[in-house]
This record gives C-alpha cells, structure tokens and sequence, in this order.
C-alpha cells in the first residue's frame, strides 16, 4: 500500500468534548495537506464543509452512547448530510442490543441509513460486547443496509483490536477507531481486514510511512 492510498484509509479524528472550531480547522488542514480524511463533531460540519471543501468529512450520530431516540437520529443524519458531511458514523443502542432487542437495533440503524444518500458506518462499541453480541451488531447492520462497521466511539475503555477487525470483517468493511496510534498499529487492522482507520493521530500514522 502507498502512502497516497494509505493516507486516504485515514480518517482524521476530533470528536473530544471541547472541541473548538479552530481545534476542527487545525484538523482539516491536516487531512487536507496529508491526503486524509476527516471525523469530526456534527456541530461544525457547515463551517469544516466551507473551510476544506475538498476534505471528505465524516460526522457522528448518536454520539457517543447511541441513547438517542430513533426520530432525534434520523433528524441528526438528514441536518448533518444538509450541512455537508459525506458519510456519517452512527452508534448504536447497546443497551437495547444487550437486552436481545436486534430488531430495535437494527431499525434505529435503518432510519439513519433511509434518512441520507452517503454511507452510514455503525459504531457496535466492541469493548461493551461479548464476540456473540458483536456478531449480533454486525447482522444489525447489514439487515439495516449499512455500509461499514466500526470498532469504536473512543469513549468506553478498550478500543481496536486485531481479533475484533477479523470477527466483523466477516459482515461488513470495517473502520478500526480507538487506540490506533502508529503505523505499524494500523497496518496490523488493515492486514486484519480493516478498510479504514480512525485516529486522531492520523498525522503520525502518515508520517510512519515508509515513503513519507
């Protein structure tokens, strides 16, 4: 893999809950110097689709513990597709997926794939999941016609692992997120099956690189 397609697999993250406008700038200056991508709060995805109309921005929806209603997240992903985001990564209701409610999950899902014409990733929070009840996300997914699965919000202890890449690349193109800080940590979810990264050391994981 070149750095250029590398780089591309990367999607550059802010998503802390003091994020500023210019912590968003500084991130989208980045991607776009990098040949990145971008991940960052809904709240500014106007202002980043302006400021870096060449990034390919992702937003999140239901973030970070997916307890939104179903309608709150449909609403969420129309105004954020409205804004200028060009995918979207949704989390979904663990605790309905804990208590054996799949088809409550899968719905909640389907609304904001219906609510928008760019691809949904589905945040399952692997590190709040047994392998069986990651296997019950992935099936989620795909019955809700999503386009990705990704590991996770960054915000529950534990993020991508190796073992979890392989277990829900079996459903879906998977986005590795949470603790992926080097190259050589990302190569190993891209060997693992992962299409893309999230990061928000997306700069030091270029950097690392052979070619850079």
């Amino acid at each position: 893999m070149d750095r250029t397609e590398f780089a591309a697999r990367i999607d550059h993250t802010v998503l802390g809950p003091q994020t500023t406008l210019d912590d968003v700038k500084r991130v989208l200056d980045d991607a776009e110097e990098q040949g990145m991508n971008a991940c960052i709060p809904p709240c500014y995805v106007a202002e980043a689709a302006e400021y870096a109309p060449d990034v390919t921005l992702a937003t999140v929806v239901g973030f970070p513990h997916g307890q939104h209603s179903t309608a709150a997240k449909h609403e969420e992903a129309a105004d954020a597709w409205r804004s200028g985001a060009d995918e979207l990564d949704v989390v979904i209701n663990v605790g309905r997926l804990k208590a054996g409610d799949d088809d409550a999950v899968a719905e909640d899902i389907a609304e904001v794939v219906a609510a928008v014409p760019i691809p949904v990733k589905v945040i399952i929070e692997t590190a709040l999941l047994t392998d069986a009840e990651k296997r019950r996300a992935c099936e989620a997914a795909v019955d809700a016609d999503a386009d990705f699965v990704k590991t996770s919000t960054g915000f529950a202890d534990g993020g991508a692992t190796v073992e979890d890449v392989e277990l829900m690349a079996e459903y879906l193109p998977v986005k590795a997120s949470g603790g992926v800080g080097s190259y050589e940590e990302a190569m190993a979810m891209f060997e693992a099956g992962a299409e893309r990264i999230g990061a928000s050391s997306g700069v030091e994981l270029v950097a690392g690189h052979p070619d850079s």
